[in-house]
């Protein structure tokens, strides 16, 4: 598996930038979608996965990360740089060429300096229903050798580099997993070019993924990929290595 080229890479993004202003035009304005690309409604003959499309739902406003709770007064700007920090990481991905971002109206501004696409999720969808937005905007996004990924938002130690060894290791499957380190959860699941996704994010998603067929991807459990966040205790277990939003938002005022 070879990485795509930076031009390559940077040739993607702007392909997908410069159509993003035909098809928001294109669009009622009441979607919901605040950036978004040219939908590729061809049809192609799929070929071996050399970059993704990650969907990445984020909960946000005064429900985000509840569990956090007691001993952080500020969890809500907490969430919200965890979130951010793992939009950036996944953006700097060497083999990522785009990142949809599924949020409420609320927090989604925050993200359009990272250059994601935003969507805005519909009230009530829940997550099952952000994803399947995503999904669909990454479907319509879809090119030859392009795979999509859906990676959950609460990473705030991941890195680049990470995502880009699980993504490669992914390539190599139509569809692959990446458990959480208690190994009961999901944090990352991918559908190949031409491949398409059956997800089942929730308690137990391992075991419901691997139920849909996707190949659980042997990711070192220490990896900033496999550890998510709920508690207080796991974010001071990553300190040494969390995102710098994440770490200012930590510092006292």
């Amino acid at each position: 598996m070879t990485s795509t080229p930076p031009h390559s890479r940077g040739s993607a993004r702007s392909a997908i930038e410069r159509s993003a202003v035909e098809q928001f035009e294109s669009r009622p304005r009441d979607t919901g979608i605040r950036k978004t690309g040219r939908p590729v409604a061809e049809y192609h003959a799929p070929e071996p996965t050399r970059e993704w499309i990650v969907v990445i739902p984020v909960k946000g406003g005064a429900d985000a990360k509840s569990r956090l709770g007691e001993g952080l007064p500020e969890r809500t700007a907490v969430a919200l740089a965890i979130a951010l920090d793992t939009v950036e990481a996944a953006g700097a991905a060497s083999l990522v060429s785009g990142v949809v971002v599924v949020t409420t109206a609320a927090v989604a501004g925050a993200f359009d300096e990272l250059d994601a696409l935003v969507v805005i999720e519909e009230p009530g969808s829940g997550l099952t229903g952000a994803i399947a937005s995503g999904i669909g905007l990454a479907a319509e996004l879809g090119a030859p050798g392009r795979g999509t990924a859906v990676l959950l938002g609460d990473l705030p130690a991941l890195t680049p580099q990470e995502l880009d060894a699980a993504l490669a290791l992914a390539a190599g499957h139509e569809r692959a997993l990446v458990s959480d380190a208690e190994g009961t959860g999901s944090v990352l699941v991918t559908a190949a070019d031409g491949a398409t996704h059956s997800t089942a994010f929730g308690p137990g998603s391992r075991a419901a993924h691997i139920a849909a067929g996707y190949v659980e991807l042997d990711v070192p459990t220490g990896s900033g990929l496999r550890n998510d966040v709920d508690t207080r205790e796991q974010l001071r277990a990553l300190e040494p290595r969390l995102g710098p939003r994440t770490r200012a938002a930590l510092r006292p005022s």
